[in-house]
């Protein structure tokens, strides 16, 4: 094939990329977004919020350990469409379970275990297609990966926040009129159309020839051995160590709101907005520093800040003595500042891999570093439902959920000193002194902020 032509697929393929990612958009804002509300809903205990959580980021990670042998057999785009495929049948049986409870009164216990199953199957299917997925986009997008990556993010965090608005105003109404299942079954139901629509696009994408040569192969042990001298490995356990840290109270910020505070679900999804508006505004802007600076002078600046998210969300048990109003504008500060730190972080994360990792290689060590983070996930989601669910007030002040939220954040400043053990992989250019934080102190700023305001309709302009 021409290079001339092949390069002309790979255009069209980005772009392709770009609609398929607003309909994944459109079933994360209505879907993925709802399930723990869902499964509060049908009667959902906090232990079992945390296996919500925990169970299907565990062994859906574990699944990629099949994906590299079965890229050698079929083609990355038919393991992609038909991963996508399965995920997007499994809001069947999830809207299936929320009739049974809501119309054949089933146990609740039994009612939030089925979720669990199906919700992890759904994750297991999206997990099991991930490494293709990354080893093929990343075969299209040899250049300007935070650009163009930013770009792609941007567009996604867009479309899901414009649909959780519709969304919660949707279920609001439903509740109000004693009919929340039908709300819930209407959300579900276009998150199932969605994601079958990303099965059409995907069998449209160009797919470059992938040729795995003898000796590319090792496994999961010999990544583990391999950790203390590899530069990538170090870099796994880091994110392992942050998920870790992160998943302790991660779940249940949507349980601390719609329980303990008592918002609905429009008041909720505020919330929830101005984290994903900030992830709009910020990535695009990550994008670009990253590829000015590189990944690893943003993940060093956003990985401490990390730490402050959950010690914020604490200091609403001060707030909370004030108003509830005061408690919601706390909660939209935090929030807002948290997707402008996590915009960058997970931003360079994914960057980082694709630059420290060789294009064959690439699915392989997706799976691993995946395998590692889901530990994380599972160890943290876990221990935050168990503490959580204790019918206890820690120094007889604090609540369970406001305890995690401390844990939380001590274990995520302490994953961040080990940030020091990772080295950049990039070539950068030399910059002064102070420039980085020049430069992010001007991002920061009233003129630059009004400047950046999003306008849905200029984000599909090159």
């Amino acid at each position: 094939m021409k290079k001339r032509q092949e390069e002309e697929l790979k255009s069209k393929t980005k772009q392709l990329s770009v609609k398929e990612g607003v309909t994944y958009g459109v079933m994360d804002g209505a879907g993925f977004r709802y399930i723990t509300p869902y499964a509060l809903a049908i009667g959902a205990s906090n232990a079992q919020i945390g296996f919500l959580t925990s169970i299907p980021s565990l062994l859906g990670n574990f699944s990629q350990l099949f994906t590299s042998k079965a890229i050698e057999k079929y083609s990355r785009k038919k393991i992609i469409a038909f991963g996508v495929f399965l995920q997007a049948l499994m809001w069947i049986p999830i809207i299936l379970v929320g009739y049974l409870f809501f119309n054949e009164n089933i146990n609740h216990v039994l009612s939030a275990n089925l979720l669990i199953v199906f919700y992890t199957l759904m994750i297991i299917f999206g997990a099991f297609l991930s490494p293709a997925w990354n080893s093929l986009i990343r075969d299209i997008v040899c250049n300007k990966c935070g650009e163009y990556f930013g770009r792609r993010n941007k567009i996604i965090v867009a479309i899901a926040v414009g649909v959780m608005l519709i969304s919660g105003l949707v279920l609001n109404y439903f509740e109000k009129i004693n009919y929340l299942f039908i709300g819930f079954a209407i959300l579900f139901g276009v998150a199932f159309v969605s994601r079958m629509i990303s099965v059409f696009l995907i069998k449209k994408h160009y797919e470059p020839k992938l040729k795995l040569e003898k000796g590319y192969y090792f496994s999961f042990t010999q990544f583990i051995r391999r950790i203390p001298q590899s530069n990538f490995g170090k870099f796994s356990v880091f994110i392992a160590l942050v998920t870790f840290g992160v998943s302790i109270a991660s779940p249940f910020f949507t349980v601390y709101m719609l329980k303990d505070l008592n918002f609905d679900y429009f008041t909720w999804v505020l919330v929830i907005v101005a984290n994903s508006a900030s992830h709009f505004i910020f990535m695009p802007i990550w994008g670009k520093f990253a590829d000015k600076f590189g990944n690893f002078k943003v993940l060093y600046w956003t990985g401490v800040l990390i730490a402050l998210i959950p010690f914020s969300w604490f200091l609403t048990i001060f707030t909370a003595k004030i108003s509830l109003t005061a408690v919601l504008v706390h909660l939209l500060i935090t929030e807002f500042f948290s997707g402008f730190v996590w915009s960058g972080f997970n931003l360079s994360a994914v960057n980082f891999i694709y630059d420290a990792v060789s294009r064959q290689k690439l699915a392989l060590c997706v799976a691993y570093y995946n395998i590692l983070s889901g530990v994380g996930v599972f160890l943290g989601a876990s221990l935050g439902g168990v503490i959580s669910s204790l019918n206890i007030n820690f120094f007889g002040i604090i609540t369970p959920i406001l305890f995690i939220f401390i844990l939380s954040g001590i274990a995520r400043f302490l994953s961040y000193l080990m940030i020091s053990k990772i080295k950049e992989v990039r070539e950068v250019a030399k910059y002064k002194d102070g420039e980085f934080g020049k430069e992010i102190r001007q991002m920061l700023s009233p003129v630059h902020f009004i400047r950046n305001l999003p306008i849905i309709g200029s984000m599909f302009i090159k």
